[in-house]
């Protein structure tokens, strides 16, 4: 482990099949570009905020287009004539969770929201889009990116400690995750580094991360906290912390999340990373994970390590909820009608894109819960926080319940298809 302020890479360059050469149209860092999602639960609106330079891209520099097709959102980068694909990226948003709720329907609300891109060296188009009821994709805004744009803003970054919990290697062909301390003062810092320690040592104990141990670049930034903690709303706790973060999103007491995607991504910005991790320092149960958005989770409850395998189940593969009796916010979250876009449910509209071929055939489908079917692949109903009408693939997994067992056998597929993406 080395403690440093700033860590510069040298990374090798490496070429693209059917993409074309990174090098050809992107530099080393990396364009954000910030913006608002604004709407109700029928509308969204799209503001661009501004862009700026962050200093180190650290994603794959040959898998530059996005191949899952997950994600309530989507942003392309073209060449400049608009016809040429050069990155793309799925993902989630609180606001679209948002849109979800009952709250949507009466009043409008605005989410600030982020977007990253290696930097390109000459003019691009970017377009954003968000997925429809249908299933498809609808484009919601676009514009043209010139680099040489003297409004994209080349601040100095955050200053902040950073220490190398792991370090594998070249951040173009490892996955790394960066975890950002929140509610921990200056004087708990060695705390949150042992943390992040921990918990790591977990993950990489999981299946299929296991698998991939030496694959990980592992990143904690020393975020300072006035307070130590978060907010408990429904409790009338409130304290000072970097990142906001609070209990109570969305009126659900156990949801963990933040809404200050700009201060987030400010930090992360320090180190090359795949995936954000928010670390909190709380013996509270609770935390949230959105997709390629952040994952967040408590640092000091019994079961924060198992919390945090889940939260990093739905930010980092995109996974879904498996479990159907607990509340939620949400309303018809999964149209019934449609085939969820997530790996490891399905309403069955299209199953043959989901799990069937992984289910064994003495195996019957639909599989009814009991104890012989138990570790099996099937076709088990209720997940997706319905009980009846979409499916889950075993009776028990990490995304369903806080039981032991690991993540089933679908969802670790889905994971080490997503590691595959970031380390090729």
């Amino acid at each position: 482990m080395r403690h440093i302020t700033i860590f510069l890479l040298a990374v090798l360059p490496a070429f693209a099949a059917g993409q074309g050469s990174f090098d050809n149209y992107f530099t080393g860092k990396v364009l954000r570009f910030d913006y608002m999602l604004a709407g109700n639960n029928k509308k969204t609106t799209v503001y661009p905020v501004g862009m700026k330079e962050e200093p180190f891209y650290g994603g794959s520099r040959t898998n530059l287009i996005d191949p899952f097709n997950y994600g309530n959102f989507k942003y392309e980068v073209f060449d400049s004539t608009g016809t040429r694909l050069l990155y793309s990226r799925g993902f989630c948003t609180l606001y679209q969770e948002w849109q979800t709720t009952a709250e949507a329907k009466i009043i409008e609300r605005s989410f600030p929201e982020v977007a990253t891109m290696p930097f390109p060296k000459y003019k691009v188009r970017f377009v954003l889009s968000q997925r429809i009821r249908d299933g498809s994709f609808e484009k919601l805004y676009e514009t043209d990116i010139d680099p040489e744009d003297y409004f994209i803003r080349k601040e100095k970054p955050v200053e902040v400690g950073v220490t190398k919990i792991i370090y594998s290697g070249d951040p173009a062909v490892n996955v790394d995750l960066v975890f950002i301390a929140e509610g921990y003062r200056a004087d708990e810092l060695a705390k949150f580094r042992e943390d992040v320690k921990r918990v790591t040592n977990i993950l990489l104990k999981e299946a299929p991360f296991s698998e991939f141990r030496d694959r990980f670049n592992i990143w904690a930034v020393e975020a300072v906290s006035a307070e130590s903690g978060t907010d408990v709303p429904g409790e009338d706790i409130y304290v000072s912390t970097i990142m906001n973060s609070s209990f109570y999103t969305f009126d659900l007491d156990r949801y963990l999340t933040t809404q200050d995607i700009l201060t987030v991504n400010d930090y992360a910005a320090v180190v090359p990373h795949d995936n954000i991790v928010v670390l909190i320092n709380s013996p509270r149960y609770g935390g949230g994970g959105v997709y390629n958005y952040y994952s967040c989770t408590t640092a000091d409850h019994p079961l924060s390590a198992h919390v945090f395998v889940h939260e990093l189940g739905h930010g980092f593969a995109g996974l879904a909820d498996e479990y159907y009796s607990s509340t939620v916010a949400y309303e018809e979250f999964y149209p019934l009608d449609i085939e969820p876009w997530e790996p490891n449910i399905t309403t069955q509209v299209n199953f043959d894109s989901k799990w069937k071929k992984m289910i064994n055939r003495v195996v019957p489908v639909p599989t009814p819960a009991e104890e012989k079917y138990k570790g099996v692949v099937g076709l088990f109903e209720g997940g997706g926080y319905s009980a009846k009408g979409i499916w889950r693939p075993q009776m028990e997994c990490t995304m369903k319940s806080n039981t032991p067992g690991g993540l089933c056998a679908v969802c670790r597929k889905a994971i080490r298809e997503m590691i595959g993406f970031y380390i090729k």
